[in-house]
């Protein structure tokens, strides 16, 4: 009997073949309390399963294949950087050594204890590393208790005809679990942990994997062996399917495929829609590494790079100037003349730059973050501004300024950038020029765009925020992250009075939230007025093809009276 399942789509098309089960060794770990005397014996088991565990790191680091994506790399790095966290090795050991736990107690003990800190944190992304330490944790563990990971067995799970694949179905999934298997051994992931911003759900967009996350039970309801079936577009696992569902979801899957053939074909196609207007599509990006990636997809720039990735776990100590100079010049580098926008730090309250740190916030949402934080520390963000600034000397640059809410900010703002050019100038640093633009993700922006967009050379609405502030809505709790709805009307009416202020005064809006990268939207911004989109590299093509089909002209009447109904959901899937 078929059993249908519902979690979190994260990387698009369908995925059919056998289960293979990652079980984790935390369900197995034993407890039991050691004698004072064998405290510096099991103290060293700790050490050796930790260099044990580096060692292997670095060993895959530097084998890594040539077209491996760079964000496995990446996580790599964070582990070993976690691995070698002197705070952490001491917190694990603590526990060994005031608590008399053995090695695997405490390492559980101590995970438990970090766990609690980042689910304190209101942000997605900061919420979801903790992944990286339960991965750390599991593969210490795997160590200790010497069951290393393992590819599966000739024949195990094996399906009645040959050449059939396999989807690993976990409770958790790193991705560095994933190199333990085959490259094209497994067709997609199932996790029953995890969100769209996971390390998991970013090497799978990035592998062209499909991946269903936070399904809650899916490792406790598939058996190994089993048919499954994983949908990536609309976030359905259905275990032990029909035969129809399996002929249903061998037809689309086929169809997929097809597709993705045909949008390959349109990568170097201009984006212009059929009554000739020019769409710019801009990529998001986490680091300069990812322009490669962007370049790739037929990006003609980068709508944002976020620049938090320089600022986090670095235990307080915060890069330099030259620093973040270099990683802004690799990115400008990297995307071989196109544009690059840079969103200075959104940092502070729920982006914590120590994790260790004690959350002090009642509500971080609505606490000292990204440019209030910056203008509380005017010199770390006069360090920024000129790292920035000496990046734009090797191309086109543009500076994006997250949370602006107020007036007050802007003129301060504007005031430090002019004191940070002054002082390159001062020191015979070269420097380039910089358009400065304003995200716009608080309603009370929104609703001031007019005198907002006087000061800025372009605006940027964020939507992710812009639709949580504007309904009172916190994605990351359960409870009513079914309520965070983008084509509310009152979100729609905002974005559209952004884009008509931004068309009065000559400015331009471009989108950098996931309202961008979602093809089903593509039509009804097009129809508001939207001309600049920017999204994760992986949704350029989908979204590319609606705009070369769409004719702003004949969309402009449908989106009015899309933004006039009072459920705009129906119209947009009757449009």
């Amino acid at each position: 009997m078929s059993q249908t399942l519902h979690g979190i789509a994260v990387a698009g098309g369908i995925a059919i073949g056998r289960v293979a089960l990652v079980r984790s060794r935390r369900r197995d770990v034993p407890h039991y309390l050691i004698d004072a005397a064998g405290v510096d014996a099991e103290v060293l088991r700790l050490r050796r399963a930790r260099q044990a565990v580096e060692e292997r790191l670095q060993q895959m680091r530097a084998e890594l294949p040539p077209d491996m994506p760079a964000e496995v790399g990446a996580v790599l790095d964070v582990h070993l950087m976690l691995l070698g966290d002197e705070v952490n090795a001491r917190g694990v050991e603590r526990w060994v050594r005031e608590r008399l736990y053995n090695a695997e107690w405490a390492i559980v003990s101590y995970l438990d204890e970090v766990v609690q800190l980042f689910d304190g944190m209101r942000d997605d992304y900061l919420r979801e590393r903790k992944a990286d330490m339960e991965q750390i944790a599991e593969h210490m563990l795997r160590r200790l208790q010497a069951e290393e990971p393992r590819e599966p067995h000739e024949g195990e799970g094996a399906a009645p005809e040959a050449g059939a694949l396999q989807v690993l179905v976990a409770r958790d999934l790193s991705p560095v679990d994933t190199l333990q298997f085959r490259r094209g051994m497994f067709a997609g992931f199932v996790t029953d942990v995890g969100g769209k911003t996971s390390h998991t759900a970013i090497v799978a967009r990035n592998l062209g994997i499909p991946a269903v996350v936070g399904t809650r039970s899916a490792s406790a309801a598939a058996q190994a062996g089993d048919w499954l079936i994983i949908d990536g577009d609309a976030g359905v696992v259905i275990i032990n399917p029909t035969p129809a569902e399996l002929s249903e979801y061998r037809f689309k899957q086929r169809q997929s495929r097809q597709e993705a053939e045909r949008l390959a074909h349109i990568k170097n196609t201009p984006a212009v829609t059929l009554d000739g207007q020019h769409i710019t599509l801009l990529a998001n990006i986490e680091r300069p590494s990812d322009a490669a990636g962007a370049v790739d997809m037929g990006a003609v720039g980068v709508g944002l790079l976020r620049s938090e990735f320089l600022f986090m776990g670095r235990e307080g100590k915060l890069p330099g100037e030259d620093e973040q100079y270099a990683a802004y010049r690799r990115a400008v580098e990297g995307m071989q003349g196109m544009p690059v926008t840079i969103r200075t730090a959104d940092i502070g309250a729920d982006k914590p730059l120590d994790v260790h740190a004690p959350l002090r916030h009642l509500n971080p949402a609505l606490g000292l973050r990204a440019i209030r934080w910056s203008l509380a520390e005017p010199e770390i963000f006069l360090t920024q501004v000129r790292a920035i600034l000496r990046a734009a000397a090797h191309g086109a640059v543009q500076m994006l300024i997250p949370m602006l809410a107020q007036l007050g900010e802007v003129r301060q703002t504007f005031e430090l950038i002019s004191r940070a050019r002054a002082q390159l100038d001062a020191r015979g640093v070269a420097h380039g020029p910089v358009r400065v633009g304003a995200m716009i993700e608080v309603p009370a922006a929104a609703l001031m765009v007019q005198q907002f967009a006087q000061h800025f050379d372009f605006l940027s609405i964020g939507t992710n925020d812009l639709v949580q502030y504007t309904l009172a809505i916190d994605r990351t709790d359960e409870a009513v992250a079914h309520l965070y709805d983008p084509l509310h009307p009152a979100v729609l009416r905002l974005i559209a009075d952004v884009i008509a202020e931004g068309w009065a005064q000559g400015k331009p809006v471009s989108i950098c939230g996931e309202m961008a990268g979602d093809a089903a939207m593509t039509r009804l911004l097009l129809g508001m007025g939207l001309r600049h989109f920017s999204m994760h590299p992986s949704r350029l093509l989908a979204v590319k093809q609606e705009v070369l089909a769409a004719d702003t002209e004949e969309l402009e009447d449908w989106a009015d009276a899309v933004l006039a109904s009072d459920n705009p959901a129906s119209l947009l899937a009757e449009g």
